[in-house]
């Protein structure tokens, strides 16, 4: 009884992240005097919205039970679609932005049509999609880099200053807010989370699978466009650094999933999760100098993260034991109502069977 107490005590199912990213900053702080200064605060703040804004994209559809592996090409495609029609066409700022996240919110509707309509596998569909985007990409640019924009407000929109962080951490920080109150407050959130934890349950429900499914694209190519913009305006053009965010993105997606809501894809399990692998990975960085400790952070994080979300529906299912069928009038059995409860079941099963 005293174990299992302190074991709630500390809350070590729900909030190692936090533990971790505590132990990294004290570790790092007395290991090298390079870590622990402002500038290293507003360095990992900043330089890690883009990849954050990114993996909140990717959350909405895997709350879903759906992949969309397509996100990094997608910011890499609206990325470059705004800087082309500001250099090339000529065309205003706030115009440009907004074609470049329809363009994303296009795209996501073409992964909605490939997977609801064509019943395509979401993990096939959107890796296919990815592809084509790269493709696309080169016809479009001759697989050469454009020139940025001149308007210096093009990098003032996420380089301004508010309170010392750059204001890119401000829209990331909003757009999870966003996502958080809509993925736990609204009936739409509560319906993507019901699809994810039970398809079919969800389907004899009543409830609209593949309508939401298809919003739940959307909205991840959308918010993907988001990110390719910001990209834009903070680094300038590039032709390739989509693809190199999509494992950080995953990584802290599924990382998030096993922090304050175990079990559940949530939105500030991720945030957590964004900022616990930047920490170490700037840390280690300053006191080793090697350049591959991203890739194998984010890659260990990632199989690490699927593992736990697999051995914790293992432990729960044995713990509850084989689950009673319930008869319906006629002696068949029945799925149960996908209510709330339903949805905060463990998220491997979304890893490991993506559904359609």
């Amino acid at each position: 009884m005293d174990r299992t107490r302190f074991r709630i005590r500390l809350g070590l199912d729900r909030f190692s992240g936090l533990y971790l990213w505590a132990v990294f900053i004290i570790m790092f702080t007395i290991w090298t005097p390079l870590f622990f200064t402002t500038s290293t605060l507003h360095s990992i703040a900043s330089g890690q919205a883009v990849a954050g804004i990114l993996t909140i994209g990717l959350l909405i559809p895997l709350v879903a039970g759906v992949f969309d592996l397509s996100v990094g090409a997608t910011a890499n495609v609206s990325a470059i679609a705004a800087i082309q029609l500001q250099s090339v066409h000529h065309v205003s700022i706030p115009l440009a932005i907004v074609l470049a996240v329809g363009l994303g919110a296009v795209i996501g509707a073409v992964n909605g049509f490939l997977v609801v309509v064509f019943k395509i596998n979401s993990f096939i569909a959107t890796l296919a999609m990815g592809s084509v985007l790269a493709a696309v990409l080169t016809i479009f640019t001759n697989n050469e880099q454009p020139s940025p924009p001149a308007s210096p407000t093009w990098t003032k929109l996420t380089e301004f200053q508010v309170g010392g962080f750059q204001i890119i951490f401000v829209y990331f920080l909003v757009i999870a807010i966003i996502a958080w109150w809509a993925l736990e407050h609204t009936p739409a959130g509560r319906y993507l989370h019901v699809i994810g934890s039970n398809n079919e349950a969800a389907r004899l429900s009543g409830v609209r699978v593949g309508k939401w499914v298809w919003i739940s694209l959307i909205s991840s190519g959308t918010i993907a466009g988001i990110a390719g913009v910001a990209f834009a305006s903070l680094l300038g053009p590039s032709l390739t650094f989509g693809p190199s965010l999509l494992l950080p993105a995953f990584a802290a997606a599924f990382l998030g999933s096993t922090q304050l809501q175990p079990g559940r894809f949530n939105v500030w399990g991720s945030v957590i999760a964004i900022y616990v692998l930047a920490t170490g990975i700037q840390g280690f960085q300053f006191v080793t100098g090697v350049q591959w400790l991203s890739d194998m952070f984010n890659g260990v994080a990632l199989i690490a993260a699927v593992a736990f979300a697999g051995w914790r529906q293992r432990a729960t299912a044995n713990r509850r034991g084989p689950r009673r069928p319930s008869a319906t009038a006629d002696g068949d059995t029945a799925d149960p109502p996908p209510d709330a409860s339903a949805a905060a079941e463990s998220p491997s099963r979304a890893a490991l069977s993506p559904s359609e």
